[in-house]
């Protein structure tokens, strides 16, 4: 219990660390660009240009407002959205990260169940048409980008079939097409990794023995040989939670889902600061948060993996 107090407190420790030097290089880069988020199509008179750079804090020293804003940060607190000006940031967020979540964590469901059914089964159907097709299926998934796969998507199964809507959010016959268009990618590499992970642990002798013993296929494959080849998928979910995440930002575009994807796109594209800055500091955390949980997971699974 000690052990894993102290390798939490490290990664506390860590993510705050790395959390302030995202703020930082994130909040002077904003302001290094040209424009802000007073420039736009409609010219502002100097005097109502005036009132929203004092609303905003915008005539301060950059300096002073760096500091202003790291503290509101610290709080908890981004302050409030330059554009949606009837909304605080943190409003925003809070209504965009539930939806992506779940877009997240459907998309991460699909890409677990199919792509690990389908290297389980390529490793025991070795070199048969299974095989050959599953990794064919994988091959393509991973090298068709996630935004050419929804169109395509699109085009099949709105206009042609009719299964699903083009766009929308609040019933789950809308969440399908986007989760599986943001999972399929990954399914494709988790597919590769448990097929090479079971293909390595069929040839152990603890399987022979299983064998010998009179015990099932079935049996043999979810009870003694899945747990150690799981192991190179487990290590894969940290960079696919990541992927996850900014394979979400293009997709909640294309489907028109409210999710902080689609907020975050919209804060860059207009210049919106506090907003952009809350949105990455959350993904920030959020990766950090995945990667520990991705550690602490492998050293269940494996006893012999010590926490560092």
């Amino acid at each position: 219990l000690m052990q894993l107090l102290v390798f939490l407190l490290k990664r506390l420790g860590w993510m705050l660390i790395t959390v302030w030097v995202v703020f930082t290089l994130s909040f002077f880069l904003m302001r290094a660009i040209p424009g802000g988020p007073l420039n736009g199509e409609r010219v502002l008179s100097e005097s109502v240009r005036a009132q929203l750079e004092q609303r905003y804090n915008l005539d301060d020293p950059l300096f002073v407002q760096y500091t202003t804003h790291l503290w509101n940060t610290i709080c908890f607190d981004f302050g409030p959205s330059y554009k949606l000006q009837d909304f605080t940031v943190n409003e925003v967020l809070a209504q965009g990260f539930p939806v992506s979540a779940a877009l997240g964590i459907l998309g991460m469901t699909f890409a677990l169940l199919l792509g690990m059914t389908a290297g389980v089964v390529s490793a025991v159907c070795r070199t048969s048409i299974y095989d050959f097709s599953f990794m064919l299926l994988a091959t393509l998934g991973i090298a068709i980008p996630s935004f050419v796969l929804a169109s395509m998507a699109i085009v099949l199964f709105v206009f042609y079939f009719q299964f699903f809507p083009a766009a929308g959010w609040g019933e789950l016959k809308q969440i399908v097409l986007p989760a599986m268009c943001l999972g399929a990618p990954f399914a494709g590499y988790i597919a590769r990794l448990t097929r090479t992970g079971m293909l390595e642990i069929l040839s152990n002798d603890y399987i022979r023995t299983a064998y010998a013993k009179g015990l099932s296929t079935r049996t043999v494959i979810l009870r003694h040989a899945l747990r150690g080849s799981i192991l190179p998928v487990v290590s894969y979910l940290g960079p696919a939670c990541a992927g996850i995440l900014t394979g979400s930002l293009v997709l909640e575009k294309i489907f028109a889902i409210p999710g902080m994807g689609s907020h975050f796109i919209e804060a860059a594209l207009q210049r919106d600061f506090t907003l952009g800055m809350g949105a990455l500091l959350t993904y920030t955390v959020l990766l950090y948060v995945m990667n520990t949980l991705v550690d602490l997971s492998y050293s269940i699974i494996d006893p012999r993996v010590v926490l560092e």
